[in-house]
């Protein structure tokens, strides 16, 4: 009889066996026998010793990764989850503070006299007395839930009748000044409430207060700070019906708020109705509206309207010819008229400013004319005209885009030679220049000393910053500059988390990847119209990886593909069916190909061939039939009796019927067979 096996971690090792019995041990050991010589027992042991070891320690590191990462994603879990239940408690003691609140206090804010009326604190509205006298029947109990549905409903009926503009909520003194509305409008933030008090001092008294321009003019402002812009031009045509004078800083400001919010057709559209409030535009008019076409890109429309100003009368300034360069510099078509100008404004009376040698400097620079831009900025010196910031950083990013860094750090430390403190402009123009040269590490260096110099970086500065790294394959800094953009409150966007993600798939990392797509989508963060494409690349490129090494983080990936509408490809497919044949769970694998189909991709010989052979293997020959007859109602034509990768499968499955099958069995499922490719073909005859 052998004897007993020990319990301990070495016990393969330790089994003894009689002398005339073969040890039957683990399949890695296989089978040994005591006919063999005890040094060349001792050698196997040790070498099965090594590889249980070494196989034990990869196991426990794996455990570990794993663990390492359920645990990141049970805490990322955890705290969203009581993040939303802390805001949910305090929600929900806000709401209570609130009803305890309103039941104390609120017979204290509304006083009854049922013979009259119901006066509020902040105003007066007018209700029926029968209705006071049903309310006064219930108010020896407080707590009756009647009284508190009849308040509610009369609360409901003075809003009404708030807005049909019976009374107002606001008690005025007798005497209302503008000084007075001023205040209130100044001093209330809600652009409605603000409304309410502007139509309510003048509803208080019939034939009392009247707005003058200097309420008008602020309440417009207020409404177009709000992008309320419907109600601002309502007002005016209120000023109108009421004859009160409309100045032009009215229409400077409503064209402004348009240039803002990038609307300047409406801005051109006001400003042809100046003349129907009596307000002839001036100068200042027309170079308000003339720099919102050139800021929005309409230079077509600009050159009109300018044409039409000089029509009109207008003469030509700094201000107004800075502007139509402006415009010029923006097409590589006009640049020589821009410099025509330039060089005829002094026979104008319109000397250049440091503004007109910025602006045809950055158009110079943008079209890569470094040499004219240089010499244009030696002149600008030459004739006193000191260089502004803005100056300097169009030149140095100029030289930037055209692979000058040397002269780029000169003409910065030029500047501080004179005592012009660079922006953040300046020092991201040049950042992107090294990190484009291949010298991100220069580029952190810069990104040090513009932190030490109080400017805080911006988005393009970090993006930059970023895309050079990855580029250059630093992906660790990559990380932290992303960890530090984080600290300092900015938020990453889909295009900064696509370019590290592409990175580590470079590196054929991707599982590191597959954590910041995780992290991403924790985040709330979404891939916009620009960056979708970009992500829906990178997402097939993670699942295509995954399925070497980590195939069931790949198929969880897929399934958050599908949830959040990003198209598979063919390949990311491919990757999850042979994965799925290879473990033997056909069923899902036939899902996949299924889904497959639907989603318009045509899988290949290659996919056919495994999943189809996968169910032979498994005796299951009805479900392989059917995925041929699939496949072959799916080909495009018929050419010359070929069927392309359906003929050559019904080679395999004959070839596979004659070896797993009895003789007889596959006799008659070949005969079946080849019934099914004769239906098939009558379908594509008829």
């Amino acid at each position: 009889m052998p004897q007993p096996l020990p319990m301990g971690p070495s016990s393969v090792m330790d089994v003894t066996y009689p002398d005339n019995q073969v040890a039957l041990s683990s399949p890695v050991m296989g089978t040994l026998s005591d006919t063999q010589a005890p040094g060349r027992k001792r050698v196997f042991q040790e070498d099965i010793i090594e590889k249980t070891v070494e196989r034990r320690e990869k196991r426990m590191i794996k455990n570990r990764e794993s663990a390492a990462r359920s645990r990141a994603r049970k805490q990322a879990y955890t705290n969203e989850l009581e993040n939303k239940v802390s805001r949910l408690e305090e929600e929900n003691e806000r709401l209570r503070k609130r009803k305890r609140t309103w039941s104390k206090s609120y017979f204290s804010v509304v006083k009854f006299d049922f013979n009259r009326e119901l006066i509020f604190n902040s105003g007066a509205t007018c209700f029926p007395a029968n209705q006071w006298a049903l309310i006064g029947e219930c108010l020896s109990d407080v707590k009756c839930t009647k009284v508190i549905n009849l308040i509610i409903i009369l609360l409901r009926t003075c809003l009404l009748m708030l807005k049909m503009g019976s009374k107002t909520m606001i008690k005025w003194s007798k005497q209302i000044t503008s000084a007075q509305v001023v205040q209130l409008i100044k001093t209330e933030r809600d652009i409605q409430k603000t409304m309410v008090i502007f139509d309510s001092a003048t509803a208080e008294y019939a034939n009392g207060f009247r707005h003058d321009h200097q309420t008008f003019s602020l309440m417009i402002s207020r409404l177009i700070s709000a992008n309320h812009f419907r109600s601002a031009e309502e007002l005016l045509c209120r000023m109108k019906e009421e004859k009160c004078n409309i100045t032009e800083d009215i229409f400077l400001s409503i064209f402004r708020a348009y240039g803002r919010v990038h609307k300047p057709l409406d801005a051109v559209r006001v400003f042809h109705k100046m003349k129907d409030y009596q307000c002839d535009p001036s100068q200042k008019s027309y170079i308000t509206v003339f720099a919102i076409l050139v800021g929005e890109n309409q230079l077509n429309l600009a050159l009109r309207f300018y044409r039409n100003m000089r029509e009109m009368g207008i003469p030509p300034s700094v201000t107004s010819l800075n502007v139509l360069i402006k415009a010029l510099c923006k097409n590589s078509g006009t640049m020589d008229a821009a410099l025509w100008i330039f060089r005829e404004m002094p026979n104008r009376g319109c000397p250049p400013d440091s503004y007109t040698y910025g602006t045809l400097i950055n158009g110079l620079c943008r079209l890569g004319k470094i040499g004219e831009a240089k010499e244009l900025f030696k002149e600008m010196e030459a004739k006193a005209c000191s260089p502004t910031v803005v100056t300097y950083t169009s030149l140095i990013r100029g030289l930037c885009q055209s692979k000058y860094l040397d002269s780029s750090i000169n003409l910065l430390e030029e500047m501080a030679s004179k005592g012009i403190e660079p922006n953040v402009f300046t020092y991201s123009s040049i950042m992107d220049g090294l990190c484009k040269g291949g010298c991100s590490s220069q580029a952190l260096e810069l990104l040090d000393m513009m932190v030490s110099r109080r400017h805080l970086p911006n988005m393009i500065t970090y993006s930059t910053l970023i895309h050079g790294l990855c580029k250059e394959g630093k992906l660790q800094e990559a990380v932290e500059i992303l960890d530090r953009m984080k600290l300092q409150g900015l938020r990453p966007d889909a295009g900064l988390y696509g370019k590290i993600i592409s990175g580590f798939c470079d590196i054929c990392k991707f599982h590191e990847a597959a954590n910041f797509l995780d992290e991403m989508v924790l985040g709330g963060i979404s891939p916009n119209r620009l960056t979708w494409s970009l992500h829906v690349r990178i997402h097939n490129i993670v699942v295509q990886g995954l399925c070497t090494e980590h195939p069931n983080r790949a198929f969880q990936l897929y399934l958050s593909m599908r949830t959040r509408g990003i198209s598979i490809d063919a390949k990311t497919f491919d990757s999850l069916v042979n994965y799925f044949c290879k473990k033997g769970d056909q069923h899902k694998a036939a899902h996949l190909v299924d889904e497959m189909v639907l989603d318009g991709c045509i899988p290949d010989e290659v996919t056919w061939n495994a999943v189809v052979s996968g169910f032979w293997d498994r005796r299951k020959v009805q479900e392989a039939a059917e995925l041929v007859q699939v496949e072959l109602i799916a080909e495009s034509s018929v050419e010359h009796g070929k069927m392309g990768p359906g003929k050559q499968i019904l080679q395999v499955l004959e070839k596979d019927a004659s070896l797993y099958l009895p003789p007889r069995m596959a006799l008659e499922i070949q005969q079946d067979i080849h019934v099914l490719v004769g239906q098939v073909l009558c379908i594509f005859l008829v």
